[in-house]
């Protein structure tokens, strides 16, 4: 009975210990099933949460962002997290598992308009490169990187044009010119009456800025046509451009109800910073973007300012405001083309050197041909100027360069100009629109003023739509970094971090 005894003892010890070990080992796998069904409740949580999208951002912008607003319109991560655990207790409810959240929260969040809105300037190319690929950028380049290097040199030989005052200094210095023939005349005649010469009748006649007159030495009839533009220059650009029937919008919007006119909210610093993307093609593609998306003169936007790509570019409170900066630097530009265009063609740098002179001697100033020449040949490319940017505002296009044959206005039809703004013009096929002159223009325009004012309409759009008049978008989440406390079978207690981002 003795050996018998000692062998169920030794049993009963081995048994205890065997179980201590399978109860153990229950409890370990039972953590460990914990654990494993935390985590997927945090991962369902935040695939739940950030499907949770803004719609109108996607549909309108292709752009993958995460509302935050409350209803007061302040950014309400509270919400948000109340979400994210809504999401999460239908799975930390499953199986025999007593889980419950103790406690959570962001440890980091990053919004659209974060690091100067490169969150959101990394979206917009992304979706720009994977829809065109490499090639596109390519074709981008090809398209308008030599366009861009010749408009600039117009765009300047515009202003150098402007800046002489050509026709503002017109009737001063012909009225200088009259005094200084008059004045040569009177010496003349002193020096003649003084050495005995034969006294001479000279008629210097009434010096006139009058438009008809003869010649003096035919019967044709000589037609000034500088005081007619002088007179047309003192119009409105927009009044000679715009379309009647079009019209123009008069929206306008506060500086403070813009994103660039406010302070914007930040996010929280989370691990992987968004580097900075300075490179020529990303600036390019992003463009592509913002003329994809944006309205601008022919297509008008339907909210906010309808003339987007214009606010781009000049940055002004209004739609008029606007297109009228974008027609001033087209005019300067067009000037500029047009009277390299006069220069170069012999023909017609003689027509207008023969009606300075026929002008000149009408006025008996012979001198003063070289004042009217120069101010001819502003004259000229001002009106040629004028159709161009007509026929750019009703969609037709303009060659950049003009030949002979793509002339629109005949010297003799300058004083007609008002009859012929829509006889005149003409359209060439091979030609750069209103849409195209947009986007060479842009190209010299900052990344920062492009992504901040691209912005800006972004946000202006989905405020249109009823019942978001309070969008923001540095109300928009990108990516969050979130902690949850998870209390297991009311024993221990879990903590899990995890990292989500559309990109």
């Amino acid at each position: 009975m003795a050996k018998k005894g000692s062998i169920t003892v030794f049993l009963a010890l081995i048994l205890s210990l065997i179980l201590s070990l399978v109860c153990t080992s229950i409890e370990s796998v039972r953590m460990a099933a914990a654990r494993t069904q935390i985590l997927s409740g945090l991962d369902i949580g935040l695939y739940s949460l950030f499907g949770q999208y803004d719609r109108e951002l996607l549909e309108d912008y292709d752009l993958f962002f995460l509302n935050a607003s409350g209803d007061s319109g302040n950014l309400n991560l509270g919400a948000v997290y109340d979400e994210l655990e809504s999401y999460m207790k239908p799975v930390l409810n499953q199986n025999s598992q007593n889980l419950s959240v103790a406690q959570g929260g962001f440890t980091g969040y990053r919004l659209a308009t974060d690091e100067d809105g490169e969150v959101f300037y990394r979206q917009a190319v992304k979706y720009v490169r994977d829809t065109l690929g490499s090639r596109g950028v390519e074709m981008i380049l090809d398209r308008f990187q030599e366009k861009q290097e010749q408009v600039g040199r117009a765009e300047e030989a515009g202003k150098q044009a402007e800046e002489k005052n050509t026709l503002e200094n017109y009737d001063t210095e012909m009225e200088a010119a009259a005094k200084n023939s008059e004045e040569a005349a009177r010496r003349e005649e002193e020096a003649a009456g003084e050495n005995g010469g034969e006294e001479e009748n000279f008629s210097s006649g009434e010096q006139t800025s009058g438009e008809n007159f003869s010649d003096g030495r035919t019967d044709v009839q000589v037609v000034n046509p500088i005081p007619v533009l002088k007179r047309i220059r003192k119009m409105g650009l927009l009044d000679l451009i715009v379309p009647a029937e079009k019209g123009i919008s008069d929206n306008e919007v506060k500086k403070g109800e813009l994103l660039s006119g406010r302070s914007v909210q930040q996010g929280m610093s989370m691990p992987g910073t968004v580097k900075k993307d300075n490179s020529y093609s990303s600036r390019l593609l992003f463009q592509q973007y913002l003329s994809d998306k944006l309205g601008n003169y022919m297509e008008p936007a339907s909210g906010g300012l309808r003339y987007q790509m214009e606010y781009l570019l000049c940055g002004k409170n209004s739609d008029r405001e606007n297109l009228k900066s974008v027609a001033g630097r087209l005019l300067l530009i067009r000037e500029g083309v047009n009277a390299a265009c006069l220069l170069a063609d012999s023909g017609k740098r003689a027509q207008i050197q023969g009606l300075a002179l026929a002008i000149a001697s009408g006025f008996l100033i012979p001198p003063a041909a070289v004042i009217i020449e120069a101010a001819l040949l502003l004259c000229w490319s001002f009106a040629e100027s004028i159709l161009d940017l007509r026929e750019l505002m009703h969609g037709g296009k303009v060659p950049l360069i003009k030949s002979p044959s793509d002339w629109q206005i005949s010297l003799e039809n300058l004083p007609d100009l008002l009859e012929g703004l829509d006889t005149q013009r003409k359209s060439s096929e091979d030609g750069i629109s209103y849409e195209d002159y947009l986007q060479i223009l842009l190209l010299s325009q900052s990344k920062e003023d492009k992504l901040e004012r691209g912005m800006d309409m972004v946000e202006l759009s989905v405020r249109k739509t009823t019942g978001r008049e309070g969008f923001r978008l540095d109300h928009c989440i990108e990516a969050a970094e979130i902690s949850v406390d998870v209390k297991a079978n009311g024993r221990r207690t879990y903590t899990v971090t995890k990292q989500y981002g559309y990109i």
